[in-house]
């Protein structure tokens, strides 16, 4: 192949988003992948989806995007770009790995 293409599968505050894009690789920063090269839908469709709509404005005027590995649920390699869309969580059936929160100290178990 080519020019391959990734779809890629990660949580982000109680979203699930789905986008695609030519370039991805293991960050320097550690426990981060780095996501470039975005492709989006063509232009020239009729039906416009809000939800890839959303996405296309959410990373406008982002050249490089730094997704936590934690956070990531799939990585592909496809033929052809799909439709990236944005999902909201809802229910208890998806629980993301704990990390601990900025400014708080560790709970101690013991």
């Amino acid at each position: 192949m080519a020019n391959p293409i990734y779809k890629v599968i990660f949580h982000n505050q109680n979203q699930v988003y789905e986008l695609y894009a030519r370039a991805i690789y293991q960050s320097d920063m550690y426990g981060f992948i780095e996501v470039e090269e975005f492709v989006f839908g063509e232009k020239s469709q009729l039906v416009v989806d809000p939800s890839e709509e959303k996405l296309k404005s959410e990373f406008n005027a982002v050249s490089r995007s730094y997704i936590p590995m934690h956070s990531i649920v799939r990585i592909d390699e496809v033929e052809k770009e799909g439709t990236g869309k944005i999902v909201e969580v809802k229910g208890d059936k998806v629980t993301q790995f704990p990390y601990p929160v900025p400014g708080r100290p560790p709970v101690d178990t013991e």
